[in-house]
């Protein structure tokens, strides 16, 4: 098991154990083999992989990747993968016809990653989608979709793709991401493990995920700046804050976030 001291920083999610409360978010340094590769040799408790085929696809990918026997699939409800449409999770019918198809090719534990919800509605909405599809655990959140980065000195977008729109991610979501993951605890009564994803950076935050629900937590921006490193630092200053809490787990604080 993963400790630092006699603090468990182990977890498990839909009935799989992971030595680590800690992974990296799909995207972040797992792209080539050689990311892979080194993912497995750092303290990281899993290896989520970004989704890539070496030719164009017609759809249904999940019976290939369900073939090779993953310890739990992700589905990526956030991302417009679509020219000209929306993402999927902002459309409640639509994930929920994919849902159903992917449900009857999947046989191991299948979750979904969601994009940011902004209104209460619509989180109580995909309640009943994720209930009907036989979703065992959720991620939450993708980045923060349709975002603009402008450099002032140069007068220009600071990345090149869409004309500089893109995904925003890092400490300044970490607000958004701890609403969702607090809103869907409470809509499922802590019975749906989530995996908590945005601004994680330090130890500390790491917590505030596991207060508002979570039982496992994703790291993106901070794997990227800093590498796989980041991991065992991230364990150490968990493990350091729960023992000064008093907690002996992970688990021991989950959801246990107070309201005024």
């Amino acid at each position: 098991m993963s400790r630092r001291g006699s603090i468990d920083l182990t977890t498990t999610i839909a009935g799989v154990r992971f030595p680590s409360c800690f992974m990296n978010a799909a995207g972040a340094r797992c792209v080539t083999r050689d990311e892979l590769e080194e993912l497995g040799r750092s303290r990281t408790g899993a290896i989520v992989t970004k989704s890539m085929t070496v030719e164009p696809r017609s759809g249904k990918i999940a019976r290939v990747i369900n073939e090779s026997r993953p310890d739990l699939i992700e589905v990526n409800l956030s991302c417009p993968n679509v020219p000209g449409e929306p993402q999927i999770g902002y459309d409640a019918e639509a994930s929920a016809r994919l849902l159903t198809k992917v449900r009857k090719v999947v046989s191991v534990p299948l979750g979904v990653k969601l994009p940011p919800y902004f209104d209460p509605a619509h989180q109580e909405k995909m309640v009943g989608v994720l209930e009907r599809g036989g979703v065992e655990f959720l991620s939450l959140i993708n980045s923060v979709g349709n975002t603009l980065v402008v450099d002032p000195d140069r007068e220009s977008v600071v990345i090149k793709p869409k004309g500089g729109f893109g995904g925003l991610g890092g400490s300044i979501i970490k607000p958004v991401a701890l609403a969702n993951v607090r809103a869907f605890w409470k809509l499922f009564g802590g019975r749906l493990p989530i995996i908590g994803t945005g601004g994680v950076g330090s130890g500390s935050d790491a917590f505030e995920h596991f207060l508002c629900g979570a039982t496992a937590v994703q790291v993106g921006t901070t794997l990227v700046e800093e590498g796989v490193g980041a991991f065992e630092r991230l364990e150490h200053e968990l493990a350091s804050l729960l023992e000064k809490k008093g907690y002996a787990s992970v688990l021991a604080c989950r959801g246990k976030l107070k309201e005024l």
